[in-house]
């Protein structure tokens, strides 16, 4: 029988660089520690921190956020900005895209639904 899986929010190591062809402002870093993973489902959990700076996205996949620290900013190509904070939660549809900005370091709490 599976169990309940807490979710460790606590401080995550940034160490992994946003990859240069993405990359717009700053030299900024990030880092996740998965709480739960399922292939099956299609389905990933855990936390995630990045440092500030801002990069291109676009998702293949259905994202909620709920943000623990820090501020960040997405906007939508050809669209609106939209500004979230700790405490604040938002979905990031599957085919955004756009800009993610890290306006103060950031560490959030992310749901992954690929469709799998």
């Amino acid at each position: 029988m599976p169990s309940i899986v807490t979710v460790d929010t606590s401080a995550v190591v940034c160490d992994e660089p946003v990859a240069a062809d993405r990359l717009i402002a700053g030299q900024p870093k990030s880092g996740l520690r998965a709480a739960h993973d399922d292939e099956g489902l299609g389905f990933y959990s855990g936390v995630w921190a990045s440092e500030v700076g801002a990069w291109r996205v676009a998702y293949d996949e259905a994202e909620l956020c709920v943000i623990l620290a820090g501020r960040v900013r997405l906007t939508e190509d050809g669209g609106a900005a939209c500004e979230y904070g700790p405490g604040e939660a938002f979905v990031v549809p599957r085919g955004f895209t756009g800009v993610w900005e890290t306006l103060e370091p950031c560490r959030k709490i992310y749901a992954i639904a690929t469709g799998a």
